[in-house]
């Protein structure tokens, strides 16, 4: 039988999910430097282990309103194009979903939600399943913020060359 290991995180009252192999680490949340005039689903950047990454807020992308939990996490994921920090409200849990219990979604096809990539559908429990990738890449702006990050590194490494 194949599984998809993912890491399970909650927004809101939903379930979410992301495949581990895309997750770098999972934070606490700590200094996040706000910039200016971003959209607004771009809370600032952070350090983690010595790297620039930017920080989203899922429920922001989702429900436009700031997460605001306690238990509220920064999952690091991991896309070829840019590593960065999701805000969640609570990391949950790490879980082997049945390739039988995943079911791809007509949701997909909805140009807002595109990182919708499936839903696991569990005796008790629906989680969705999000595409990091298409998450960062279907963001209004983020273009330009990755192009303006990579600018940084680069012009850090020169400084330090």
């Amino acid at each position: 039988m194949i599984y998809l290991k993912s890491v399970i995180f909650r927004c809101e009252n939903e379930e979410y999910g992301i495949a581990i192999d895309q997750v770098v680490s999972i934070e606490k949340i700590g200094k996040i430097t706000p910039i200016p005039h971003l959209p607004k689903y771009l809370i600032g950047f952070t350090r983690i282990r010595e790297e620039l990454i930017p920080v989203l807020d899922f429920n922001i992308i989702l429900y436009n309103k700031p997460t605001s939990d306690p238990m509220s996490r920064i999952i690091v994921l991991n896309t070829d194009i840019v590593n960065f920090g999701l805000v969640v409200s609570e990391a949950k849990e790490i879980l082997d979903i049945r390739e039988d219990d995943i079911q791809q979604v007509g949701l997909v096809n909805y140009s807002q939600t595109k990182y919708f990539t499936a839903v696991a559908n569990l005796d008790n429990r629906m989680i969705t399943i999000v595409s990091p990738k298409v998450l960062v890449n279907s963001l209004e702006g983020i273009r330009e913020i990755i192009d303006y990050l990579h600018q940084l590194l680069a012009d850090e490494k020169e400084s330090n060359a």
